[in-house]
């Protein structure tokens, strides 16, 4: 019986050699011990306490169940991905170290061309402009990287922050949403980012390394 030729997981997962890379944070999915580290950072908090920023309400629970649900939502995004519906968690680092997840997704990409995105950062990471960066970064990826047209973005009206990052990268507002969740109505704001207005906002220098390789899995080719 003939052996098979010498294989490794990135010959039949491209998207593990993807980087994308600003002056100081590297995008990417992490290996299976940097994912233990990165709950670790989701176990010691991702906003102030008392606060709800997510509509999914991982971030209120325990560290523990903290950290076991950023293992479970990177597990379960690479298991359902097909090119009509895929969401990539990359996990930001920052001097080698995990400080959050700058994740992109999107549904019948090669028609829509239209992708969204979310994010968290470590509380301890808060502050320091890395999340501007960080969205920076992954909107290069959507638009010069997979060819997007559009991308979209929302947050409770109350949070400040993520608002100010979308108006900062150049975008427009594009309605609200009210959400039922525990018996309270939440206002989202959503927001819209075109092609058009990403070319001519200032951004951060961004490169694009092993991209080629997944183009089919994105629907982008």
């Amino acid at each position: 019986m003939c052996r098979p030729q010498f294989v490794v997981l990135i010959d039949h997962w491209p998207l593990l050699g993807l980087r994308v890379r600003t002056a100081r944070l590297e995008l990417r999915l992490p290996t299976e011990d940097e994912l233990a580290e990165l709950a670790e950072v989701a176990a010691h908090g991702v906003h102030e306490p008392g606060k709800r920023r997510f509509l999914v309400s991982w971030a209120e629970g325990t560290p523990a169940e903290r950290a076991r649900a950023v293992v479970q939502n990177q597990w379960r995004r690479r298991g359902e991905w097909t090119p009509q519906s895929w969401s990539l968690d990359l996990a930001v680092f920052v001097e080698g170290q995990p400080v959050g997840v700058q994740d992109v997704w999107a549904r019948d990409f090669a028609v829509r061309r239209e992708v969204a995105t979310g994010s968290w950062l470590g509380l301890a990471y808060h502050g320091r402009g890395i999340g501007t960066e960080m969205r920076a970064a992954v909107l290069h990826l959507a638009f010069a990287g997979l060819g997007a047209a559009h991308a979209t973005s929302g947050s409770f009206v109350d949070n400040a922050a993520p608002l100010a990052v979308s108006r900062k990268l150049g975008y427009q507002p594009d309605g609200i949403s009210r959400d039922l969740c525990d018996g309270e109505v939440l206002v989202s704001q959503y927001l819209r980012l075109t092609r058009e207005n990403w070319e001519r906002t200032d951004r951060p220098t961004v490169s694009l390394t092993g991209l080629e390789p997944c183009l089919e899995l994105f629907g982008a080719r």
